[in-house]
């Protein structure tokens, strides 16, 4: 049969919109679908996040991370120039508030001239009062090239650029399972079904179970941390120029909660990090007693638990007390009131776990008959996803042609 499309891609978060804008530059230009199983796109990671443009700080030289972040935040910018995207680029200061801190920030500071950093430097209290004149250090890093955006916009754009070349999107498509000839795969749903010569999983918090769906074994299983944010506002929003964070503990897989000033103006401080209970579950009230019990008996989440079970804890106790979350805000910005802060939003992380309890920490693009699928996208892969877009599409490309 003659399929109806060239590539499907399931999944219109900000990876999904960016593979089928790199999709659609070649000449001739493949027809491309777009399929979102939610109502819009950006629903839930894209438009669920800090909105921080990351420099490439923090990832291990060489890995994809470091690479695509450090090409994707020039074509991230490009594009929202292009199609008059407000962003910021008033950097970020990550700050050392104890002396047992220096060592971790001078590796950091290490990793930053070894991925390609422009104009990170190392400065003292009275340098960092001219950046960020109530945050406290005891030596920090300023990072220049550090900017805000609201990755929903850029999804948004995104998905008019696509529409713009022809391209569909799909909303409100569920996929319930794919099935592959050597033609051509079919992507059905509950009440409908799609062909296409070749498709791509950015699933995201669902990646995992769709490449079951497509015959793959994958090396990892997707876990789902939920980020909880509280806005704050008043007087302490003036205490936030741009973004401060902490000198993050190597030993654990999360940056520390930290303070940023979004590209619309307004200050947030978070994410912590606790077990979300539904792989969407964005609040306490929301448990998926299935999802639950798969992530619980995984045996490399109950491996990461022994690991982490103390930090695991201590974030659970944050998450229940306000007191203790403004408590870590506090201990960046001494100044910020108590009483400017209030609950805000709550993002999900897909967390990709390997059987022996390792975070799997790079990028993970795992190829398949007709299907390329995207495993693991974490921070920073919404400033990364221009350039991760267009690595996929050169998959993608392979897979048609030797099919």
């Amino acid at each position: 049969m003659m399929p109806e499309y060239d590539v499907a891609i399931i999944g219109g978060g900000i990876v999904g919109l960016a593979t089928a804008r790199a999709l659609t530059e070649r000449v001739p230009r493949p027809k491309v679908i777009v399929l979102e199983k939610e109502p819009h796109v950006a629903a839930h990671q894209s438009g669920r996040n800090s909105g921080v443009i990351h420099s490439g700080l923090y990832y291990r030289p060489g890995s994809l991370r470091a690479t695509l972040c450090r090409e994707g935040i020039a074509r991230l910018a490009r594009f929202c120039d292009e199609r008059g995207v407000h962003y910021t680029s008033d950097g970020k200061v990550v700050v050392a508030t104890t002396e047992g801190q220096l060592p971790a920030l001078a590796r950091l500071e290490r990793r930053a001239e070894a991925n390609g950093l422009r104009g990170v430097r190392r400065i003292g209290p009275d340098l960092l009062r001219e950046i960020e004149p109530h945050a406290i250090c005891v030596e920090a890093l300023h990072v220049p090239e550090t900017g805000a955006v609201s990755f929903a916009d850029v999804c948004r754009a995104l998905a008019d650029v696509l529409r713009e070349r022809g391209g569909t999107i799909s909303t409100s498509f569920r996929v319930d399972n794919l099935a592959i000839s050597r033609s051509h795969v079919t992507v059905e749903g509950s009440d409908r079904s799609v062909t296409a010569r070749a498709v791509v999983n950015c699933g995201g918090l669902h990646s995992d179970r769709i490449a079951r769906a497509a015959g793959l074994d994958p090396e990892v299983r997707i876990v789902a941390f939920r980020g909880e944010y509280y806005d704050i506002t008043g007087p302490s929003a003036e205490f936030v120029r741009s973004s401060i964070y902490p000198v993050p503990d190597p030993k654990l897989p999360f940056l520390g909660l930290h303070l940023t000033r979004s590209a619309d103006g307004s200050v947030h401080a978070g994410p912590n990090a606790v077990l979300a209970l539904a792989r969407e579950g964005y609040g306490w009230g929301t448990v998926r007693p299935a999802e639950l019990i798969q992530s619980l008996t995984y045996p490399g989440f109950l491996r990461l638990a022994r690991k982490h079970w103390r930090s695991g804890a201590s974030e659970i106790t944050r998450s229940a007390s306000r007191r203790l979350f403004v408590r870590s805000a506090r201990q960046l910005v001494p100044q910020l009131d108590p009483e400017d802060f209030r609950r805000g939003r709550s993002g999900v992380r897909a967390l990709a776990l390997t059987r022996a309890g390792d975070l799997h920490d790079d990028f993970l693009i795992q190829i398949g008959p007709r299907s390329v699928h995207v495993l693991n996208a974490p921070s920073p892969a919404a400033t990364s996803s221009l350039a991760i877009g267009a690595h996929v599409a050169e998959r993608v490309r392979q897979v048609v042609d030797s099919g």
